[in-house]
């Protein structure tokens, strides 16, 4: 990946998106890997009174997120800084919350997670140890907005193992890359 130092060059930041249960982690930290960039986990940026909430089965409102996708931003551009390029796991339903990202990080890429509602319920009902479990699921499907057409992005499948989805962000990244930009195996 020819990226992104902050005196110059093609500055990348890849924000993986989707409900709860997708694999954002998961694909996000195997991306960073493949990259050779920083990752940024935006559930690490939560407040406790937000962890709380979600705890409860509580949807977070719109004022909950915006200081933290500002926090999530600023993580990205510190890994941007320091790394090259940052791959970021954060669930970005909204278009205002990609909106949101995007003027703090002009030129991130989105690759939203995308499976059926059974599949990831499944998942959040066997994932210990997180905040936020299947009581949200539904919330959040209800709020979530794919991508748009105007949106430099793309969506994959999640019934596909981790690897699969890996090489085919990558495939995607490359599809969607200016030319002077490559992403690397």
């Amino acid at each position: 990946m020819q990226s992104a130092s902050p005196k110059g060059g093609k500055e990348s930041v890849i924000v993986v998106m989707g409900v709860c249960g997708a694999g954002k982690s998961r694909l996000a930290l195997n991306l960073s890997d493949r990259l050779g960039v920083g990752m940024v986990e935006a559930d690490d940026f939560h407040t406790l009174e937000n962890k709380q909430k979600m705890a409860k089965g509580e949807a977070l409102t719109d004022a909950d997120r915006m200081p933290w996708l500002d926090a999530v931003a600023m993580a990205a551009l510190l890994q941007l800084y320091c790394t090259g390029g940052a791959v970021v796991a954060c669930s970005s339903l909204k278009r205002t919350y990609r909106d949101r990202l995007r003027n703090s990080l002009p030129g991130c890429s989105f690759v939203h997670l995308d499976g059926s509602r059974a599949l990831i319920a499944d998942r959040l009902i066997n994932r210990q140890d997180h905040f936020a479990g299947e009581t949200l699921l539904d919330s959040q499907l209800a709020i979530l907005e794919p991508l748009d057409d105007d949106e430099t992005g793309f969506t994959l499948q999640i019934s596909r193992p981790v690897d699969q989805l890996v090489d085919g962000a990558l495939e995607g990244l490359r599809r969607i890359a200016p030319p002077q930009t490559t992403v690397a195996n």
